[in-house]
C-alpha cells in the first residue's frame, strides 16, 4: 500500500492542507463532516480508509483519535470507530455551550480583530456565497463553519479556538441529523453584519447579531431529516478518483 499521499486541492480558498500524512487524512474527514457529507452514525473502517487514502492503518488510526478528542468520532472498543450521533439532549447542550462560547469570542474579536483579519473574514463571506449561487451547498456549510473558528483566530485567545473547532463539528453533525425545512441558507448575510458591527467596535450589536445568527441556526432543527452519506467510498470519490489520474 502505498503512504505517500499529498494534498488535495479545493477550489476555495480556505482548504490548505499541509503536513503529516495523518494531519492531511484528518483534514479530509474533518471537511467532509463540516460539509455534511458523512453520515452522523456512519462507521469509520480503518481498511476501507487506508485503502480510499493509501495509507496504513496506522495513520488512519491517529487521524481518528485526534477527531475522536474533538468529539466527532466515537472509538468503540472491539468494534471500530463511526461518526459521532449526538443525541437530542446532546445536541442541546452543544449548543447551550456553542452561545457561551461564540459570545466570549464575539466580545474579544470587537476587541482584537486587525484590519486584516477583518479583510479575511469578508473574503470567506464572499466565498461562502459564491459556493451556494453555483450550487455548492456542501462546501458552503464548510466555509460558513470555518468563518466561525477564523472569528475565534481574531478573538486571540487559544483555548477558546480549540474549543470552537470542537463546537463547529459537532454542531454540523447536529444539522445534518436534525435540520427539516428547505435547507436554505443565508448565512453570509447574518456573517456579512456581524462583520461591521466587529468593525465598528460595537460590541453589544455584535454579540445580540451572534445570538440571531445562533437562533436562526436553532429554529431550523427537527428530529427527521438526514441528509449526509454512510458510503465512505461515495464521500471519498473525489480523492479515489484523483489516484486513478495519477496512475
Amino acid at each position: 500500500m502505498n503512504d505517500q499521499l499529498q494534498p488535495l486541492k479545493k477550489p476555495t480558498r480556505a482548504t490548505k492542507r499541509t503536513g503529516t500524512q495523518d494531519d492531511i487524512v484528518y483534514a479530509h474527514i474533518f471537511d467532509a463532516i463540516l460539509e455534511q457529507r458523512l453520515a452522523p452514525g456512519t462507521k469509520l473502517s480503518e481498511e476501507a480508509l487506508g485503502e480510499i487514502f493509501g495509507v496504513s492503518r496506522t495513520i488512519i488510526r491517529r487521524a481518528l483519535s485526534r477527531l475522536a478528542h474533538e468529539g466527532v468520532v466515537l472509538l468503540r472498543p472491539n468494534r471500530g470507530a463511526v461518526v459521532a450521533s449526538p443525541s437530542v439532549d446532546e445536541a442541546r447542550q452543544i449548543f447551550f455551550a456553542r452561545r457561551l462560547v461564540e459570545k466570549a469570542i464575539t466580545e474579544l474579536a470587537v476587541q482584537h480583530a486587525t484590519t486584516e483579519q477583518l479583510a479575511e473574514l469578508r473574503q470567506m463571506v464572499e466565498d461562502e456565497r459564491d459556493c451556494f449561487d453555483r450550487g455548492d451547498r456542501g462546501a458552503g456549510i464548510r466555509l460558513s463553519g470555518e468563518f466561525h473558528l477564523k472569528l475565534a483566530e481574531a478573538a486571540k485567545n487559544a483555548p477558546l479556538v480549540s474549543f470552537q473547532r470542537s463546537l463547529v463539528s459537532q454542531t454540523s453533525l447536529i444539522i445534518a441529523q436534525y435540520e427539516g425545512g428547505s435547507r436554505s441558507h443565508c448565512s453570509y448575510d447574518e456573517h456579512n453584519e456581524l462583520i461591521d458591527a466587529i468593525a465598528a467596535r460595537d460590541s453589544d450589536k455584535a454579540v445580540r447579531l451572534m445570538m440571531h445568527h445562533m437562533d436562526h441556526i436553532d429554529s431550523k432543527l427537527n428530529l427527521e431529516e438526514e441528509g449526509a452519506s454512510g458510503d465512505l467510498h461515495a464521500v471519498f470519490s473525489h480523492i479515489v478518483a484523483k489516484k486513478k489520474t495519477r496512475a
